[in-house]
């Protein structure tokens, strides 16, 4: 049976990939994962290609990590942190993406979902969306390079506000905060990324190319080697009772208790 976890549709020049999981969110599941980087793959091998638009079906971008299911706590310790890092890997291969890459933010964007946008090069929101980087909230340390991310995007005070909060805000707020490139009515996301993406792929592919790599060379810009380094503090604090208490009170619909153990 074919996955269709992820659709992979293109013209030749521009290619969309989209999250086809509406019912679980949009969710980091092992599917979705793992077909998203054959997605990505096919992408990078596409001749021709001018733009990658990455979205989501349903109210959610994706909402991150499925913690319905086991707990990366509950994993071996010795390999904790290398089990943190392979949970984001398939987001972070959009970095190896050589023409510009869009995040066209259908809905909500939580924790590794907005990492996933954050990767990307360009960000268009919807205004009633939620979006944030809540790992605070639920007890344990922000992974996919985050930290590493966030202060780049929109500064560090505006960093240091959004992770030692977990505060999610608005697309408004987010298109305020430099966060994304420009917030509209939820309906019209998907044509206003489609337009960015036209106006990407009308310009010399040659020219976008190389000033995409100059863009983030200058930057020293290198998030993967972040990640395996935030993989070790994730690790660190997904063993952690707080941690548990955070996922247990998510899953409840409560407000969590922390206790600094």
């Amino acid at each position: 049976m074919t996955d269709d976890s992820v659709l992979y549709e293109s013209d030749g020049r521009i290619a969309t990939l989209t999250l086809n999981r509406p019912e679980n969110r949009n969710s980091m599941t092992p599917d979705v994962m793992e077909r998203f980087r054959a997605c990505v793959a096919r992408a990078r091998s596409e001749a021709g290609l001018r733009c990658v638009v990455i979205t989501g079906r349903g109210g959610s971008f994706c909402a991150g990590a499925d913690f319905r299911g086991r707990s990366p706590a509950e994993e071996r310790p010795g390999l904790a942190h290398e089990r943190a890092f392979a949970t984001y890997a398939p987001f972070l291969d959009v970095l190896d993406v050589e023409v510009p890459t869009i995040a066209a933010l259908n809905g909500h964007a939580i924790g590794g979902g907005l990492g996933l946008a954050l990767v990307c090069d360009l960000r268009v929101a919807s205004r009633e969306a939620r979006y944030g980087a809540n790992f605070a909230r639920l007890g344990f340390h922000s992974g996919m390079a985050i930290s590493y991310l966030l202060p780049r995007i929109v500064g560090v005070p505006a960093a240091a506000d959004l992770l030692f909060s977990g505060r999610i805000v608005s697309g408004e707020e987010a298109a305020a905060l430099g966060l994304v490139h420009e917030a509209v009515p939820a309906a019209e996301v998907a044509a206003a990324a489609r337009r960015r993406a036209e106006t990407v792929a009308a310009c010399a592919p040659l020219a976008v190319r190389l000033m995409k790599q100059s863009l983030y060379r200058g930057l020293s810009w290198d998030p993967r080697s972040a990640a395996r380094a935030e993989a070790f503090a994730q690790a660190a604090t997904l063993a952690t009772e707080d941690a548990r208490e955070g996922i247990r009170a998510l899953l409840e619909k409560r407000e969590p208790e922390f206790r600094g153990v």
